[in-house]
């Protein structure tokens, strides 16, 4: 069996597994493009449980991404304490808002070229904001996804970069944008790093 139909065989096993699985990740449910982006710059490196009412808060103050651009840093500060790189993510989250505003017209840009110039955006987060807002084809490798893709042999990477563009060779583009959440909620439901635990969790 090559890499790809190895790959494919365990995907739709973890389909099978959590497809149906209406847990809240931080970038589901938001009213407008530009929280999701703001989310998913605040999510980096925070568990989701944390980041979401922390998120929910800072949109009741800040409805609009004007005002947001407008925030003060202290205020923003205030709001995100409880989340891992606060200060630099409460930097962030301003001066992305005025990124959106004086560049893109307060549009979230649809291509990656242009979403890795904001502020506190990068490979992961824009790749998230591309399947996310724009409905397309990329895969978003964060922690879970880079170290079950290595783990289970899918890939021989040392960062999520590799990882991500080793995925884009061996698995179909009808997957891609699947592969984060499924991976995202099978790495929550199965800490450490045990190979066999991971394939044991996909047999029932």
């Amino acid at each position: 069996m090559n890499k790809t139909d190895y790959f494919i065989e365990i995907f739709e096993k973890v389909e099978k597994a959590y497809g149906a699985s209406e847990k809240r990740l931080a970038s589901d449910g938001w009213n407008y493009d530009w929280q999701t982006l703001i989310v998913t710059i605040m999510s980096a490196q925070s568990r989701d449980e944390t980041t979401i009412p922390i998120a929910t808060t800072l949109f009741k103050k800040y409805k609009t991404l004007r005002s947001l651009a407008n925030a003060k840093y202290d205020d923003v500060l205030h709001v995100l304490k409880s989340l891992n790189y606060n200060r630099s993510k409460s930097k962030h989250v301003i001066a992305a808002a005025n990124y959106l505003l004086n560049e893109f017209n307060g549009k979230v840009p649809d291509t990656i070229d242009k979403l890795i110039k904001i502020p506190g955006v990068g490979r992961k987060t824009a790749n998230l904001v591309l399947s996310e807002v724009h409905k397309k084809d990329s895969i978003t490798v964060d922690v879970h996804v880079h170290k079950i893709s290595n783990l289970l042999g899918f890939v021989n990477t040392k960062n999520p970069t590799q990882t991500e563009f080793a995925l884009m060779k061996l698995v179909p583009r009808r997957h891609w944008s699947r592969i984060n959440r499924l991976f995202v909620l099978w790495g929550k439901d199965v800490p450490g790093r045990d190979k066999q635990k991971f394939l044991n969790r996909l047999k029932h």
